[in-house]
């Protein structure tokens, strides 16, 4: 029940009515007792919109495209990482000074991390970066982060080249997929998606050998590229799981104690309809 005490999260983007945030985070708020709710906030104005997490003591909120750069200048600091990265998908709002403090983080690089260090640890590990977008920039700066030696490769040199020298490392392009080995290997692009799920970047042949691979997509949940992976006798990861720890993390850091991680999975596998896949992590 919503009463006046009720403290109130959310989601600010244009479009949010497809976002699957508010029903993972409200069934962790319910599993935990905590008296909150989480909603979506279509916002096409962001400055008015922060101006109004402010006037509203709006506790922290999601932020999703087009707002995760545009957000930066609005908040009262940035997280170091969430700064290198370019982008903030996460405010937390705290009071200093009788006022709303608003501090903005980037979770996208701490769900893959978790997503991966599930199966593989990642610190000396060499990992083939597939992509050059906001994804593979954020995915890259954490496994930086986390101790990694980052290889880019991706179709567009210009943007590749770019953004292995802010990684400072190797960058390849896609026709050379196949000279560099590498401990693991995350896709970072949407290749595997509608309509391309059919199409994969590796071959089995050229995954031989990795120990983990990612795939950022998450429909269908057991892409061609983690098919192939699979027959190689590599670790998958399914790109949901990066979905879920980016929330798990957006939870503690609202909520400074340790989510329900197993509540916010079966919430999400189940929204999309994943029970057969639910069951089988579970065995």
């Amino acid at each position: 029940m919503i009463v006046g005490a009720t403290a109130v999260y959310g989601i600010i983007g244009n479009p949010v009515s497809h976002s699957m945030s508010p029903l993972m985070h409200n069934a962790a708020f319910e599993s935990l007792g905590i008296d909150a709710v989480y909603v979506p906030f279509r916002v096409e104005d962001v400055e008015s919109a922060v101006q109004g997490l402010r006037g509203l003591n709006i506790c922290g909120v999601s932020v999703t495209i087009p707002h995760k750069e545009a957000v930066i200048p609005l908040l009262d600091e940035v997280d170091p990482v969430a700064g290198k990265i370019g982008a903030v998908n996460t405010i937390v709002s705290s009071m200093r000074d009788g006022r709303p403090f608003l501090k903005g983080f980037n979770t996208d690089w701490i769900g893959a991390n978790r997503a991966l260090q599930a199966v593989v640890s990642l610190k000396g590990k060499q990992v083939l970066l597939l992509g050059a977008g906001g994804s593979a920039r954020a995915i890259g700066f954490g496994l930086l982060e986390a101790g990694a030696e980052v290889i880019l490769c991706s179709r567009t040199p210009s943007r590749g080249r770019q953004l292995a020298d802010e990684f400072g490392c190797l960058w390849l392009s896609l026709e050379d997929i196949g000279s560099v080995r590498a401990d693991i290997v995350v896709n970072a692009t949407s290749v595997g998606m509608a309509p391309q799920e059919d199409v994969s970047l590796m071959t089995v042949e050229q995954l031989s050998g990795v120990e983990a691979v990612m795939d950022i997509v998450y429909s269908p949940h057991r892409t061609r590229l983690l098919a192939n992976a699979d027959k190689a006798g590599c670790a998958i990861v399914s790109g949901l799981e990066m979905l879920l720890y980016q929330g798990v993390q957006q939870f503690e850091l609202w909520q400074g104690r340790e989510a329900p991680l197993a509540v916010m999975r079966h919430t999400l596998y189940r929204l999309l309809g994943y029970d057969a896949v639910l069951k089988e992590k579970e065995i």
